[in-house]
C-alpha cells in the first residue's frame, strides 16, 4: 500500500498535556493539528469543550487524559473525569492504569478499573486507549496481562506510555524509554486484531513513524508533528501544513 501524507497525518494524537502550556500554547497546537489534518488533539481536561471549539470545521478528533500522569486516582474518580471529558466533548479518552495494583497482580481490581472506565467510555460512543506506563513495568508479563484484559473487554487502544513516566536511576537521575520496538512487538502480539496498539514517547521523526507503523501501530501520541509530516510531504509528496508558522509543542 502506497504511504501517504494524509494517513500518516491521521496516525497522530498531536499532545497538547504539558503543565506548563498556557491557553495560548493549547489553541497554537489545535490550530497546528487542524492545519496538517492530525487525528486528533490529546489535550487537557480542563480545555477539552474549548477545543471542541477549536477544531470546529475540521475532522480533528478531541482526546484527553484521565488520571494522568500516574494512574492513582480511585476508579470513582477516573469514571467521573471520562463522565466529564465526554459530556465536554472528548471522543477519546486515554486512560492511566493503577501502576501498583498491575505490580501487585491485582487483576481483580486492574479488570475492574479499566471496565469501569470503558463501560462509561462506550456508553458516550467515545473510544478508550488504556495507558501502560511500560517503563514502570520490570516484565513483560505484567504487559502481556493487560494486552489480555484489554483484548477481553474489547477498549479501542493499549498504549505504551504517558510520556512523562521518568525512571530514577541508581546515579540518581532520571531515564525515559518510552515505545521500544520490543514493547510493540509484544503488544501487538498478545492484542486481539480489534484491540489497536498506541505509540507514546519517543516518536520524533519521519523515521521514527514508519518504523512503529511497520510494527503494526495505528496511533502515536507526537508533539513533533509538524517536523514529522513536512518531511513525509517532502519525501512521498502530496501536501503538509504550513510548518513556517507552528513549532514544535512541549511534551513527549
Amino acid at each position: 500500500m502506497d504511504i501517504t501524507v494524509k494517513a500518516l497525518a491521521k496516525m497522530i494524537d498531536h499532545s497538547l498535556l504539558h503543565p506548563t502550556m498556557t491557553e495560548k500554547d493549547l489553541k497554537e497546537g489545535c490550530e497546528l493539528a487542524k492545519a496538517y489534518d492530525a487525528a486528533s488533539v490529546c489535550i487537557k481536561p480542563y480545555a477539552v469543550a474549548q477545543a471542541v471549539e477549536w477544531l470546529k470545521g475540521s475532522d480533528v478528533m478531541v482526546g484527553t487524559v484521565i488520571g494522568f500522569p500516574q494512574g492513582n486516582s480511585t476508579i470513582a474518580i477516573k469514571v467521573a473525569e471520562t463522565a466529564q471529558a465526554c459530556k465536554d466533548g472528548a471522543v477519546e479518552i486515554d486512560m492511566v492504569v493503577n501502576v501498583g495494583k498491575v505490580l501487585g497482580e491485582d487483576w481483580g481490581y486492574v479488570t475492574e478499573e479499566i471496565k469501569a472506565v470503558a463501560d462509561m467510555t462506550h456508553s458516550h460512543d467515545a473510544v478508550l486507549k488504556v495507558i501502560f506506563e511500560n517503563d514502570f513495568l520490570p516484565a513483560d508479563k505484567y504487559k502481556i496481562r493487560l494486552c489480555e484484559i484489554c483484548s477481553e473487554l474489547k477498549v479501542g487502544f493499549v498504549k505504551t506510555s504517558t510520556g512523562y513516566g521518568m525512571v530514577k536511576g541508581s546515579d540518581g537521575k532520571y531515564g525515559y524509554k518510552g515505545a521500544t520496538e520490543h514493547d510493540l512487538k509484544l503488544m501487538r502480539k498478545h492484542s486481539t486484531p480489534t484491540v489497536q496498539v498506541k505509540a507514546a514517547g519517543g516518536v520524533r521523526t519521519l523515521e521514527d513513524l514508519l518504523k512503529v507503523r511497520a510494527l503494526g501501530v495505528t496511533r502515536v501520541g507526537a508533539t513533533a508533528t509538524a517536523a514529522m509530516l513536512d518531511a513525509a510531504a517532502e519525501r512521498f509528496g502530496g501536501k503538509a501544513g504550513d510548518g513556517s508558522s507552528f513549532g514544535e509543542t512541549k511534551g513527549y
